[in-house]
C-alpha cells in the first residue's frame, strides 16, 4: 500500500508542476502574418452575447479561417443571426456550425445542472479535439466554459497549445462575469472593456470599447 501512496504523491506533483508551468506561460492572440492563418473556434450564446461575438469576429479578417461557431442545442437565435452577419461579409471566410449540450437551462435543478454540465464537458472534448484550433474565442455565455476547459486540456496533455481569448462584455464595468472569473486563470488574454475592471483584474487587458 505504501508503494501506491508514493505513485499517488507523484501523480499529484507533476500534475501541479504541469499546471504551474501553463500557467506561467499564457501567450496572448497569435498575430497572423502573410501567407499563414489562424483556425478558429468562436462560441456563441444566446441574445446579447451573439450579437456582440459577432461584431468581434467581423473585424478578424478572413485569414481568421477557417471558423467553427459552437452553439448550445437548444439556442434558436444565434443560427439566424450568424447566417445574416456572413452573407454580408467575405467568401473568403470557411466556416461551419457545431452544436453542443447547453451546460444549464433556466430553472434547472442542482441534479440537472450536474448532468447537463457532464455531458456538455464530454461533447466539448470531442468537439475540440476533432477541430483542433488555433484559438478560442468567446465573450461570456456559460456554453464556452466546457468548451475553454477542454481546450486547456489539450494543452495540459500537450496535444496542442489552443490559445484562448475571452472577451468580456461591454455591460460588465464593476465585476466580471461567473464565466470570466472560472476562466480568468486559464485565458491567454482575458480583455475587458473598462478600465475599472482592469484595476481589479491585473492580468486582464484593457483595450476600450470594442465598436
Amino acid at each position: 500500500m505504501g508503494w501506491i501512496f508514493l505513485v499517488l504523491i507523484a501523480a499529484l506533483c507533476l500534475i501541479f508542476f504541469r499546471l504551474c508551468w501553463i500557467l506561467s506561460s499564457r501567450k496572448g492572440i497569435r498575430p497572423v502574418t502573410k501567407g499563414s492563418g489562424c483556425s478558429c473556434l468562436i462560441v456563441l450564446g444566446s441574445g446579447g452575447h451573439t450579437t456582440e461575438m459577432l461584431r468581434i469576429a467581423g473585424t478578424l479578417g478572413p485569414k481568421y479561417s477557417p471558423r467553427t461557431y459552437v452553439l448550445a442545442e437548444s439556442d434558436k437565435f444565434s443560427k439566424g443571426k450568424l447566417e445574416e452577419a456572413h452573407r454580408v461579409e467575405t467568401k473568403d471566410i470557411k466556416w461551419h456550425i457545431r452544436y453542443i449540450p447547453r451546460s444549464r437551462e433556466v430553472r434547472q435543478g442542482l441534479f440537472g445542472t450536474v448532468l447537463g454540465t457532464s455531458k456538455a464537458l464530454i461533447a466539448s472534448i470531442v468537439l475540440v479535439a476533432q477541430e483542433r484550433p488555433d484559438l478560442v474565442l468567446c465573450n461570456g455565455p456559460g456554453t464556452c466554459v466546457p468548451v475553454c476547459f477542454a481546450a486547456y486540456l489539450m494543452r495540459f496533455l500537450a496535444l496542442k497549445h489552443i490559445r484562448i481569448v475571452y472577451v468580456e462584455s461591454i455591460c460588465r464595468v464593476q465585476t466580471l462575469s461567473l464565466s470570466a472569473r472560472l476562466l480568468y486563470l486559464f485565458t491567454d488574454e482575458m480583455v475587458v472593456q473598462w478600465q475599472s475592471l482592469k484595476q481589479l483584474y491585473p492580468k486582464s487587458t484593457f483595450i476600450g470599447r470594442i465598436s
